[in-house]
């Protein structure tokens, strides 16, 4: 097997084996398909978990971490009102997530970190970290975008910029612009009742609601102001938190993560 090989799905099971005597760590993305306004893919969330976790890999120093075959599906439920969105219960992807973590346990895997391309997985994708480390007592972890989304931030000029907006639209231009409809995108900015239902306020409160009723169009954004430079500034964010992330994971034992230092 190459030193550079890091894509499960693409070895054979003694080639698996012998990676796994090399690393303790797996990425394993996650995202959704589901409706993206008028202009981008149905499958943006799930091409971005995976786009991110073989990126990283990549960009890892050796050993590189394992990535794990993409789980495409999500939690998409309130997207449903919109054609072509496919989603899973929260109690299918935590049970899916849980049997592929434990699994990851037995052949060796110490450290899981779930990349996760959709904010509507969250709830059920936290819960399967939490029954995973019960059970099988290995570090496990959700990245939903919180090591970079500070910085993100700074780059994008929109407010309530949720979902197909500046920042999705633009890391699509950035690394698949051929499937960008940039004539058919709207701005959509929604306003919130109350300052604590704004999605993208900090003292928000997390709630749930059917987004049709929110967005005719399905966005919640600004997707006008999007461009391919922001979208290759927030790609070489996100890779460098994240390996920056992992790269400590892999170099650390259990007995290192968990120890307090107060």
């Amino acid at each position: 097997m190459a030193s550079n090989s890091y894509l499960l799905g693409e070895m054979t099971w003694p080639e698996a084996r012998e990676k796994f005597s090399q690393v303790d760590l797996a990425l394993l993305p996650v995202g959704a398909i589901e409706q993206h306004g008028l202009h981008l893919p149905l499958d943006t969330d799930a091409f971005d978990a995976d786009y991110l976790a073989r990126e990283v890999a990549r960009a890892c120093p050796e050993p590189k971490p394992l990535v794990c075959p993409l789980l495409p599906f999500g939690v998409s439920y309130h997207h449903m009102d919109f054609s072509g969105t496919l989603s899973v219960s929260n109690e299918t992807l935590v049970r899916l997530v849980y049997d592929i973590g434990t699994s990851l346990a037995r052949h060796g895997i110490q450290k899981l970190v779930v990349v996760n391309g959709h904010g509507g997985n969250i709830p059920a994708l936290q819960n399967a970290a939490q029954m995973i480390n019960r059970d099988k007592h290995i570090f496990t972890c959700v990245e939903t975008g919180e090591t970079s989304d500070v910085d993100i931030e700074h780059i994008c000029e929109t407010r309530n910029d949720v979902h197909a907006g500046e920042a999705e639209t633009s890391t699509a231009l950035a690394v698949r612009s051929h499937l960008v409809q940039m004539d058919k995108a709207k701005e959509f900015t929604p306003s919130f009742s109350n300052r604590y239902l704004n999605f993208s306020s900090k003292r928000s409160v997390d709630w749930y609601a059917r987004t049709f009723k929110i967005s005719p169009t399905g966005v919640m954004g600004d997707p006008t102001k999007a461009n391919a430079e922001k979208g290759r500034k927030i790609w070489k964010l996100m890779i460098e938190h994240l390996v920056a992330f992992v790269s400590d994971l892999q170099s650390m034992s259990l007995e290192e993560i968990y120890q307090r230092r107060y």
